[in-house]
């Protein structure tokens, strides 16, 4: 099914693997939510609880229904194009958290809000990425990080707190991510190098993420 192949597209750019499929933890209707996300208007939400000792947490990842149908009848998989990339965004996003969170808890490793969006910023271009070069070989998708980077606004409707958490988590990830592109165009062989440098990024804690980007940015 299409998330869990998004899961396991993801997961094997990373070399990271989890014990649960996504879809056990998904939920389409909002009315199944704890009454306090019901009024919600986004598409993707991944809502942890976490137990009073902090031994354990519970995740549940929602993604609206109709959102997924679009992207049944119009599978990025199959060919990400301009009518489906803004909705395979949304879902990937959604996949990225539950992934990296729940990768991150199996090893004991604390994740801030900042880190969780700042990676799903990068999981959107590079998993789009190899999705690209897989369905059109002869293109590089140069207009790619562009679209993701320079034409995506961040929803007014949010609160102040966590606008400036997106803003800045998105700024990291761009400037990450040119650096991608650019080894990527000029290597021989960047596409190896640029895997390794990815999978060693994704185990770096917040404060070593944001001390790459700004060393080698």
């Amino acid at each position: 099914m299409l998330l869990s192949r998004l899961q396991s597209l993801i997961g094997g750019i990373y070399d990271v693997s989890v014990a649960y499929d996504v879809y056990d933890f998904l939920v389409t209707d909002r009315r199944s939510l704890p009454a306090a996300a019901h009024s919600g208007l986004a598409e993707e939400e991944l809502l942890v609880a976490e137990s009073a000792d902090g031994a354990e947490v519970s995740l549940s990842l929602y993604l609206d229904a109709a959102l997924l149908e679009r992207l049944e009848c119009a599978n990025p998989l199959v060919e990400l194009n301009a009518g489906n990339v803004a909705d395979w965004w949304t879902a990937l996003e959604g996949v990225s958290h539950f992934l990296y969170l729940a990768w991150n808890a199996g090893h004991d490793k604390p994740v801030s809000l900042l880190e969780l969006e700042m990676q799903a910023e990068v999981d959107k271009y590079i998993a789009s990425y190899y999705l690209m070069r897989r369905q059109y070989p002869r293109h590089f998708p140069a207009e790619l990080r562009r679209v993701l980077f320079e034409r995506t606004r961040i929803d007014p409707r949010l609160a102040r707190e966590r606008r400036h958490l997106y803003a800045q988590a998105h700024c990291y990830a761009a400037r990450f991510c040119r650096r991608l592109e650019e080894r990527l165009t000029r290597a021989a062989h960047g596409e190896h190098e640029v895997l390794a440098e990815l999978r060693r990024f994704y185990r770096l804690s917040t404060a070593r993420k944001r001390a790459h980007i700004e060393r080698t940015s």
